[in-house]
C-alpha cells in the first residue's frame, strides 16, 4: 500500500534531490582534460585476471570492474560507480538520523555535509576508498540498530559489511581495533554474550576465507606491499598533518561536524552512544601510530556527521536565520575551496594559482615534495598520449603472438590496456600485479618497452647486444603529466635467450615481492 504521508512524501523527494544532486556534481565538477587516474586503470585491468586475491588490494574491487566491463567498460560506468557508492553512504546517513528520530532537517543538515565535502572528491575516483568510507558507515549503522533492539538480523549485517570492507581494503581491521576496546569499556559489552556474534563472525570469516587462504598461499604479500608503502610513502608522513587533515576534510561542514564530536561527549542524550566518540579517538590514535595517510579515517566521519546533524537540529528549531547562515556557510565555503577539492581547473589555471594550492600542501606528493599539480591531477594526464604511441610501434609489428609489452609499471601498462585500440594488447610490467600477468607461451621476438619519466639509457645500450633493431617511437610531451619523458621504444629480433632473460628477471621480481 503506498505511503500517503505527506511528511514522508516530502522525505522521499528530498532524498531522491539530494542522492540525484551527489551523482550530478560527480560527474559536472570534473575538468575534461583530465583522463582517468593510474590506480584506476590497474582496477579496470584486475576484471581480466579474476582471482580471490591480488598484490595491491583484495578481491572485492575486481568484481566491481568485471561488472564495469559488462557494461561497455566506458569512462561513465568508471565514474558512475564511485558516484553511486558515495550516494549510498548518503543513504546510511539518512538512515542513521532516521534512527535517532532526527527530523527533515537533520537529513537535509547530513546531507548537505556529505555531499559538500571532500567525500565529493572520494568518489569521483574508481578506488577502494569509496566503498571503504560507506562500509565503515553501515557498519557504524547496524552496530547502532543491534545495541538499540538487540536483533540478530542487525549483527549479521554489521558482519557482513565488516568482511566486505575487508574484501575491499584491509583498513576495515583497523575500525575493528577501534571498535572493541571502545566496546568493551562501556555496558554494550553485554553483546558478548550473544551467541548471534559469534555465528555473525563466522560468517564473516566464511565471506572472507578465500582471501585468506590466497594470502597465506602466495606468503601474505599485503604484509610487503605494508612494508613497501611504508618505506615509500607513510616515512613522509607527519602525524601533526594526519590530524590537521582531519579538520581541513570536512572544513566546509565544521560546524556539523564539531556538533557531532561534542554532543556525543556532553549530550545527555546521547551518552549511551559513546562507544561512537571512543571509537573515533582510539581508531585516530592507531592511525597516528602507524603514520597513516590522512583519508585512511574517512569512514569514521559520516556517523559523527549524523549524530551533528540531529543535534543542531534540536538546537537550531523554529530559528530560521541561524539554519539558514549553517546552510549558507557550508555550501558557501565548499564553493569558495572548490578548486582545492575538486579537478575544476586545468593544469594551467592551477599553474596560475599555485600559491594558493601551495599553502594547504596541496602540491605535495608521496616523496614530500612540492610539484606543479597536485599527484593525483599529475597522474591523470598523459595516458591517451602513451597509448596512441604504444599502438604506433604495435601496428609495426607483423607477429603479434610473439609480441611482449613490457611498461615501467603499473600505470603505464594499464593505461595502454584500456586506452589502446587493439584489444588484446596485454601491456604488463614488472610491479603490482602485472607482474604475475605475463604471458610467455612462446619465445619473444619482439619488444616494446616503455621506459620511465626518466630514462637513465635513452640509447638502450642495456638492450642493444640482445636485439637487431632498436627504434624510439617516441616519448610523451604533455605538459606536468607525471609520466612526462617516458619513452616508448620497438626492439625488433630479439636474440633466443632474451625469453630466459625476462622470465628469470620475473621471477627475481616475485621473490623480491
Amino acid at each position: 500500500m503506498k505511503d500517503k504521508n505527506p511528511n514522508r512524501l516530502t522525505e522521499y523527494g528530498c532524498l531522491v534531490f539530494f542522492l540525484g544532486l551527489k551523482l550530478i556534481l560527480s560527474f559536472l565538477l570534473v575538468n575534461s582534460v583530465y583522463e582517468l587516474h593510474r590506480d584506476e586503470f590497474l582496477h579496470l585491468d584486475q576484471a581480466n585476471h579474476l582471482a580471490a586475491g591480488f598484490t595491491s588490494v583484495p578481491p572485492l574491487t575486481s568484481l566491481f570492474s568485471w561488472l564495469i566491463k559488462a557494461f561497455g567498460n566506458g569512462v561513465f560506468m568508471v565514474k558512475l560507480v564511485p558516484a553511486l557508492m558515495g550516494a549510498v553512504t548518503i543513504l546510511y546517513c539518512w538512515k542513521t538520523v532516521d534512527f535517532l528520530k532526527g527530523n527533515l532537517l537533520a537529513k537535509c543538515f547530513v546531507a548537505v555535509a556529505c555531499i559538500f565535502s571532500i567525500l565529493l572528491r572520494l568518489n569521483t575516483l574508481y578506488q577502494p576508498n569509496s566503498f571503504d568510507v560507506l562500509a565503515w558507515t553501515a557498519i557504524f549503522y547496524y552496530l547502532l540498530r543491534y545495541f538499540n533492539q538487540k536483533e540478530a538480523k542487525h549483527l549479521y549485517a554489521f558482519a557482513v559489511f565488516v568482511a566486505l570492507g575487508f574484501l575491499n581494503k584491509y583498513n576495515v581491521i583497523f575500525l575493528v581495533i577501534g571498535l572493541l576496546p571502545a566496546i568493551i569499556i562501556t555496558p554494550n559489552r553485554k553483546i558478548f554474550a550473544d551467541k548471534h556474534l559469534y555465528l555473525s563472525i563466522l560468517l564473516a570469516l566464511l565471506i572472507i576465507s578465500p582471501n585468506v587462504i590466497w594470502q597465506i598461499n602466495h606468503h601474505f604479500p599485503v604484509l610487503t606491499h605494508m612494508k613497501l608503502l611504508q618505506a615509500t610513502q607513510l616515512v613522509h608522513v607527519n602525524r601533526i598533518d594526519f590530524f590537521i587533515g582531519q579538520f581541513l576534510f570536512f572544513i566546509s561542514s565544521i560546524f556539523i561536524l564539531l556538533a557531532g564530536i561534542l554532543s556525543l561527549i556532553f549530550y545527555k542524550d546521547f551518552r549511551k552512544y559513546s562507544w561512537i566518540i571512543l571509537t573515533y579517538i582510539i581508531t585516530l590514535i592507531v592511525f597516528s601510530y602507524f603514520k597513516a595517510k590522512d583519508y585512511y579515517a574517512l569512514g569514521l566521519y559520516p556517523v559523527l556527521l549524523a549524530f551533528g546533524a540531529v543535534y543542531l537540529s534540536r538546537v537550531l528549531v523554529k530559528k530560521h536565520i541561524l539554519t539558514g547562515l549553517l546552510f549558507a556557510f557550508n555550501i558557501g565555503t565548499f564553493i569558495y575551496l572548490l578548486p582545492l577539492l575538486m579537478p575544476v581547473y586545468s593544469p594551467d589555471e592551477i599553474i596560475a594559482h599555485h600559491k594558493r594550492f601551495e599553502r594547504v600542501g596541496a602540491l605535495r606528493w608521496e616523496d614530500g615534495k612540492n610539484h606543479a599539480l597536485p599527484q593525483d591531477y599529475a597522474d591523470m594526464q598523459g595516458w591517451k598520449e602513451l597509448a596512441a604511441l604504444v599502438d604506433s610501434a604495435y601496428g609495426k609489428v607483423k607477429d603479434k603472438s610473439v609480441l611482449l609489452v613490457r611498461a615501467d609499471n603499473y600505470g603505464q601498462a594499464g593505461a595502454i590496456n584500456y586506452y589502446s585500440k587493439y584489444k588484446n594488447i596485454n601491456a604488463v610490467s614488472y610491479n603490482a600485479d602485472y607482474l604475475y600477468w605475463f604471458k610467455m607461451d612462446k619465445p619473444i621476438k619482439d619488444l616494446i618497452m616503455i621506459t620511465g619519466w626518466k630514462d637513465e639509457d635513452p640509447k638502450r645500450k642495456r638492450e642493444q647486444p640482445y636485439f637487431a633493431r632498436i627504434t624510439k617511437i617516441g616519448e610523451i610531451k604533455t605538459p606536468y603529466a607525471r609520466e612526462k619523458g617516458a619513452g616508448v621504444f620497438l626492439l625488433e629480433g630479439a636474440k633466443p635467450e632474451v625469453s630466459s632473460i625476462i622470465k628469470s628477471e620475473i621471477e627475481e621480481e616475485k621473490n623480491d615481492h
